[in-house]
């Protein structure tokens, strides 16, 4: 099969390469172009427009920054794309607009999956993605292969948009892990204790998360690139507390960190890695 691939951002190019490694023709199509340069010279096939990547492919992945992007994505995919193709939007985006692409793909005999992903920039690069997958389960099967050449532990949950509100769920534990693990780096650092021995003993008992080992390395060798913007995980949590409001949710932890992150966001931080919170802490 062919994959059309759109957005070659931090995720995206990890993921592109681990699907050439495994031997896919891979199209890929970026609106700035040079940031597709390095692909192309990996044997990825850039093309000039969504229309034409559509009409050349046959599974055709999307994983773009906003969800009003994915909606202009597939404004254009859907038409072009040949009947039978599989659509699968890996962005983190709203399971309703997931819902709504479904519905457009099959009056337009094709089949549509919102495959939300979880791993970071390390496990897109290393191929050990966590992928949420909702949507058509035919369409899951056949591509099941595609996804394992991208991620490790792959799960299908069920119909369309539940692969985006499994991925909120997943958005609002990392929440609260988060910003629990840069407390208590904060802690830790203001006692003047011995971090790397802190960290030896919490990060192998009950406290022991991703979040607070990986993060925590990040902030202590001063690295706040971003694995995952800061921008982009308001937008995630944005949209589980609209989901949850739904439903007549009242979530206190995920409300508490989203306003940490726009605080951080209003004074310049919207494009630090996520760890970047830590810095939070040490303005209040």
């Amino acid at each position: 099969m062919k994959i059309g691939f759109i957005g070659t951002g931090v995720m995206g190019k990890g993921m592109i390469r681990n699907l050439l490694k495994h031997g896919y023709e891979v199209n890929i199509y970026n609106r700035t172009k040079a940031k597709a340069e390095a692909l192309v010279k990996d044997g990825a096939i850039l093309k000039e427009n969504i229309e034409e990547l559509s009409k050349e492919s046959d599974v055709i992945i999307t994983i773009v920054g906003y969800p009003k992007d994915v909606e202009e994505c597939y404004e254009k995919i859907i038409p072009s794309a040949k009947k039978g193709s599989i659509l699968i939007d890996m962005t983190t985006s709203s399971p309703s607009l997931a819902i709504s692409i479904n519905e457009k793909a099959h009056k337009a005999d094709l089949y549509s999956l919102d495959a939300p992903v979880s791993g970071g920039d390390t496990g897109a690069r290393d191929g050990k993605l966590t992928i949420m997958v909702g949507g058509d389960k035919e369409a899951y099967d056949k591509v099941y292969d595609i996804f394992k050449a991208m991620g490790e532990t792959i799960n299908y949950i069920g119909g369309a948009g539940s692969g985006q509100h499994t991925k909120m769920a997943n958005q609002i534990a990392i929440a609260g892990a988060i910003a629990g693990a840069m407390e208590a780096l904060t802690y830790a650092l203001k006692h003047n204790l011995n971090i790397d021995s802190v960290l030896k003993a919490i990060t192998k008992g009950s406290a022991a998360s991703f979040q607070l080992d990986m993060s925590s390395k990040k902030v202590l060798n001063n690295d706040f690139d971003p694995g995952f913007y800061i921008k982009h995980f308001i937008k995630d949590m944005t949209i589980a507390k609209n989901e949850a409001s739904l439903k007549g949710l009242v979530l206190p932890v995920l409300n508490q960190v989203l306003n940490e992150y726009e605080f951080l966001k209003a004074r310049g931080y919207g494009d630090y890695g996520t760890q970047a919170i830590y810095y939070y802490y040490n303005q209040n």
